[in-house]
């Protein structure tokens, strides 16, 4: 009975450890999901903001058609990618990135062509929308920064040998960083033409 003992004890803390090391996959794995969900919401924040923005806007009659179809449809775009944060590769965080610069781009172009009509630059629900979209796009930084603090302690601890062996066998993937856009590193060329 003693010689069946130490294989027997050595199997069950094996079997103890791989469950906690399993439980604290799925624990770092959710906390990933959330920090991902938090930057949906925040991005879902920025494009219901818009709707309102671009009504306001559209009550300017004389003002650019073409600046507000491509806002619309730059925000189109951004609304229908969807990712699940289970499965995050790169080229999903690339191609959402890609969809919501534009969206980035097309809003920036909004605002400065708004330059252009005092009367709007002065409509008070202009200025409230033009305020809340500022602070929602610091939201979304924050968030797309804090899924990333949440990713990292998620892939090394499912990298890290031996847990490494559990989490490929419990089918526990790396998962994808939130990046910068391409060219982002480059300066904003600022022009003042008056």
């Amino acid at each position: 009975m003693k010689k069946w003992l130490i294989p027997l004890v050595l199997i069950a803390v094996t079997l103890f450890w791989g469950i906690g090391v399993y439980n604290s996959a799925v624990e770092l794995d959710e906390n990933v999901g959330k920090a991902w969900a938090d930057v949906e919401s925040s991005y879902q924040r920025r494009n219901d903001l818009i709707g309102n923005l671009v009504k306001t806007v559209q009550g300017a009659a004389d003002f650019e058609k073409s600046t507000l179809t491509d806002v619309i449809e730059a925000r189109a775009k951004a609304t229908s990618i969807n990712i699940d944060p289970n499965n995050v590769t790169p080229e999903q965080l690339a191609e959402f990135n890609k969809v919501q610069g534009g969206l980035s781009g097309a809003l920036k172009s909004l605002l400065v062509t708004v330059e252009r009509y005092p009367d709007l630059k002065a409509n008070q629900n202009f200025i409230e929308l033009q305020s809340q979209l500022e602070g929602t796009e610091n939201r979304i930084d924050v968030a797309r920064t804090r899924f990333n603090e949440a990713v990292k302690p998620y892939n090394s601890y499912i990298r890290t040998f031996p847990k490494s062996l559990i989490a490929k066998i419990a089918g526990f993937d790396k998962k994808a960083y939130f990046e910068s856009e391409d060219g982002a590193e480059k300066p904003v060329d600022v022009e003042f033409n008056f």
